[in-house]
């Protein structure tokens, strides 16, 4: 097979489902990882690998890219994408869902790095895409929580760019303003949801389509391995924050 293995997190909806569909176009064998996994079958992508894995569980993450890398070879690309956004203020939010987005957020993020960076590091090429948000660069009500755990991606992400640079591992970090996505029906409070969608409105009543992460996403991975975007910024241009 003369492309090499992309593994997708997060695929079942979303930047993650456009993500599969932009590289299954190009005829790329995939894995996908995500906890729900139906819908993705119905899509009968070629030269893929479907597993239901919460990126938290190292064990189960670790043997899904495995099984796949027997049947592929090596993970050429690993896209983080998997997240949550639990919306609250910390005034009166449970804290489960501080540890809910921490473990997906940022112990996903590890995991999925560790997994793949040292054969990457071992044959001097790869590259890793970290799926942040403009909320791991500025914060927002109510986003306390989660903007911790996106400035967190970011920061890990650039310290490994800094630690494989040599080894000609790109580390890259999207950072996606307020898209068309499943992510704001985890949140459990009403005030807020109607909150974010009357911010919408300001943009014409749509955010961000999620396709243009994925072709973005393409850009940066099929550009030569000596070429590294290190963090690109995207949003609607009329979002405003």
């Amino acid at each position: 097979m003369s492309k090499k293995l992309i593994v997708i997190t997060g695929a079942s909806s979303g930047f993650g489902l456009e993500l599969a569909k932009e590289f299954a176009a190009q005829n790329y064998p995939m894995l996908l990882i995500a906890r729900r996994t139906e819908n993705l079958h119905a899509f009968n992508f070629k030269n893929t690998l479907i597993k239901s894995v919460d990126v938290a569980d190292y064990q189960a993450f670790q043997n899904a890219i495995l099984e796949a890398e027997t049947l592929y070879g090596k993970t050429d690309l690993l896209v983080n994408n998997a997240g949550v956004m639990l919306l609250g203020s910390l005034l009166d939010q449970n804290p489960d869902e501080w540890q809910t987005m921490l473990n997906v957020n940022v112990t996903g993020v590890l995991n999925g790095i560790q997994l793949v960076l040292k054969d990457m590091v071992a044959t001097n090429t790869g590259t890793i895409v970290n799926v942040s948000s403009i909320a791991g660069k500025k914060t927002f009500g109510s986003h306390a929580a989660y903007c911790g755990t996106k400035f967190a991606v970011h920061a890990l992400t650039e310290t490994v760019r800094q630690e494989v640079a040599l080894s000609n591992v790109r580390v890259l970090t999207v950072a996606p303003g307020a898209a068309e996505t499943a992510l704001l029906s985890h949140t459990t409070s009403q005030d807020i949801i109607d909150g974010y969608n009357e911010w919408k409105e300001t943009m014409g009543g749509k955010s961000l389509d999620p396709k243009y992460i994925a072709s973005s996403v393409r850009f940066m991975y099929e550009l030569p391995q000596e070429v590294s975007i290190r963090e690109l910024v995207i949003s609607a241009t009329r979002q405003d924050a």
